[in-house]
């Protein structure tokens, strides 16, 4: 593969590259079947700002390789595998979703794509902090794994003590629903009656709130932080789950308190 010359490179345009960065940066030349395979072999070596500028470039890297009839078969067996990567076993999954995101979405125009960059940016670096791994990202919604509830617990107070500093004069509010369980792993993700659970947990929260089931409490353990309370909700009936979950709201200092009743759920006691 010919080398691109300085003044080559910046005759290209932007859509000649699978990733640019936010200083403007071109990385992994597409323009031609060469440096598509050179770009498939070297994407893992890139570093990358954040998964979801990752995700991007992969999109635009796949879809380039298409254009030039690339098989790109070890590039997506990789990309398997380190979804692979995933915990198993006994997981805490973390759902977060910004509440009444289609009136702010009508209210912002323009303007919302970079709120929501931002949204996902904090989100994604509390997880990253306390050592979990992202899932899912669609939309307004994160779907989010961690070894042990602690951590979970850790991001979501941190995610919810830093959403107020965004939107610049926004009401910005997340609501975050935290479920343990012991799904399947498989290639595509995780499958199993917890996904669902977790899924239905977060929707039944308010902006800024943050609620957990029995489970997740029981994975807590001893280990609560010391500024951290619990506050029993009750037994909530789930759309499309067997039994009712006993729920609990965390409270702590920087966090709302007071909240109605969860949405999307009956109670059940």
């Amino acid at each position: 593969m010919a080398q691109l010359s300085a003044r080559e490179r910046r005759q290209l345009p932007d859509s000649a590259f699978a990733y640019i960065d936010s200083d403007g940066r071109r990385r992994l030349p597409i323009h031609d079947a060469s440096h598509v395979r050179n770009a498939l072999a070297r994407f893992n070596q890139v570093k990358f700002e954040d998964d979801e500028a990752r995700d991007r470039a992969r999109s635009r890297l796949l879809r380039a390789a298409q254009k030039h009839g690339i098989m790109p078969i070890g590039f997506i067996s990789a990309q398997l595998t380190q979804k692979r990567k995933l915990p198993h076993g006994r997981v805490t999954f973390m759902l977060t979703d910004i509440e009444g995101s289609t009136e702010l979405l009508h209210r912002l125009g323009d303007s919302y794509a970079p709120l929501l960059t931002d949204i996902r940016r904090q989100v994604r670096a509390a997880v990253r902090d306390a050592g979990g791994r992202e899932v899912d990202a669609r939309g307004d919604d994160h779907f989010v794994v961690f070894e042990e509830a602690r951590a979970a617990l850790a991001a979501a107070l941190a995610i919810q003590r830093a959403t107020p500093q965004l939107g610049s004069g926004e009401d910005v509010r997340l609501r975050i629903g935290l479920h343990r369980g012991q799904p399947a792993l498989t290639d595509t993700g995780y499958v199993g009656i917890s996904v669902h659970a977790a899924a239905r947990i977060c929707f039944s929260a308010h902006g800024g709130q943050i609620v957990l089931s029995s489970a997740v409490r029981k994975g807590l353990s001893e280990s609560l932080p010391a500024d951290v309370k619990l506050k029993r909700l009750g037994e909530w009936k789930f759309r499309g789950l067997p039994e009712p979950i006993e729920m609990f709201q965390a409270q702590a200092p920087g966090l709302d308190r007071d909240f109605p009743p969860l949405r999307s759920a009956v109670a059940a006691s």
